[in-house]
């Protein structure tokens, strides 16, 4: 069983940057694709950043360019780094790891853009 928690979540103001982390017990971690989604209220879950076991990353549009997902495996977490931070950006964010044909979700952390 693996489990992934999430930290870093918070209120921010436009324009404002953040970054959210993502630790995994076990040790499947580098074999691991790993990813952010979010959630706003009355919205789909939506993918935010990818990033698969060799570095290789993609993104929406809609953060493109400014949010950064990067990992330690050292350490089993995963990192997003969001800049520019936009109102549009508030929502829950989840951290999710696939290994194996199987896929684990953390509790989710709330970040909230408001000015």
């Amino acid at each position: 069983q693996v489990q992934l928690v999430e930290s870093g979540g918070g209120l921010v103001q436009p324009g404002d940057s953040l970054r959210l982390s993502c630790t995994a017990s076990g040790n499947i971690f580098s074999r691991a694709t790993m990813a952010w989604y979010r959630q706003a209220p009355g919205q789909e879950r939506e993918l935010v950043a990818r990033i698969f076991s060799n570095n290789y990353t993609n993104y929406p549009d809609s953060v493109l360019g400014r949010f950064l997902i990067s990992r330690d495996n050292a350490k089993n977490t995963v990192y997003l780094q969001m800049n520019s931070l936009q109102e549009e950006d508030s929502a829950l964010y989840y951290c999710c790891a696939g290994v194996a044909g199987a896929v684990y979700w953390g509790q989710g952390t709330q970040v909230t853009v408001s000015s």
